[in-house]
């Protein structure tokens, strides 16, 4: 599965913005915030529950089991980002020249492409919406797409929602950035990958039948590892598993897989990241 399913204009903004290096660059001062915020706000929310992003930790865990460890662990992940990139971008064999003048508009398309899945989130949490939903003018914050260790960036209902309203609005902040570029690095422009390879290259499966499949178990993995840790079998307790907020993590994975396979990492990531974004200022301005 390449980074974009349609021949752009060559030189075209959304042939441009389409390419790995494009991704680095505008990629590249949320990856610093993300780590500059982690290290350096002063609350115990942050150095007493070590906030992290999960997919963020997996990559961690991973590199200091291929012997990256002690301090080069913890900056080890958003080099890994960039190498990967970067390796995408030689493979890909696209021009290297990225437009600075560019960055503005795909800030802009992030949050524009994020807007669907704000009003998918109001669907479901209205009376129109599933059974057992969450209205947001009851009190209960919308569901996001990331999460963080031991701790949910927000959640919809119980416990969980008081604990994340009560962090400071920044660090709710750093940790939705991060989990936009990170959970995109494992489970689209990585799980997707491997997924391809399995059903495409190994059971030799047709290219249409391999992309659906793959975009499918990419999607619901997505949205079960919200719910549960993968590696112990242990259910999320901080963020029990409730219909409505599965289904539409499944299909905001189906969505974020679609951008990937259109626009490329960097706007997928940027999406991600800018629905996260949106949801924690909502929560903070109306639900805290």
């Amino acid at each position: 599965m390449t980074s974009q399913l349609f021949n752009f204009a060559p030189e075209s903004y959304l042939e441009r913005t389409a390419r790995p290096i494009s991704a680095i660059i505008f990629l590249l001062p949320l990856i610093i915030f993300y780590e500059v915020g982690t290290f350096s706000i002063n609350t115990d929310v942050l150095h007493q529950s070590q906030i992290r992003v999960v997919a963020f930790v997996w990559l961690q865990n991973l590199l200091e089991s291929l012997g990256f460890g002690g301090k080069l662990a913890w900056v080890a992940p958003p080099f890994a980002v960039v190498v990967i990139l970067m390796a995408l971008q030689i493979t890909s064999g696209k021009p290297w020249r990225f437009w600075f003048g560019d960055v503005a508009p795909m800030a802009v398309e992030c949050v524009l492409l994020a807007v669907p899945l704000i009003v998918l989130t109001l669907f479901l949490n209205s009376p129109a919406g599933a059974e057992g939903h969450v209205d947001w003018h009851q009190g209960g914050p919308p569901p996001t797409c990331s999460s963080a260790q031991g701790h949910w960036v927000l959640a919809s209902t119980g416990q969980a929602a008081t604990e994340t309203s009560t962090r400071p609005l920044l660090a709710n902040l750093v940790t939705g950035i991060g989990a936009g570029i990170y959970e995109e690095l494992v489970f689209r422009l990585i799980l997707i990958c491997l997924l391809m390879l399995l059903f495409h290259d190994i059971l030799r499966l047709t290219h249409s039948s391999s992309i659906v499949l793959s975009v499918l178990i990419s999607a619901a993995l997505f949205s079960a590892y919200h719910h549960v840790d993968f590696f112990s079998g242990q259910p999320n307790v901080t963020d029990p598993f409730n219909f409505t907020k599965f289904a539409f993590r499944t299909m905001a994975g189906i969505y974020f897989a679609a951008l990937y396979a259109i626009r490329g990492f960097g706007i997928t990531a940027g999406t991600h990241a800018s629905y996260n974004i949106i949801a924690v200022s909502i929560t903070a301005r109306f639900f805290q």
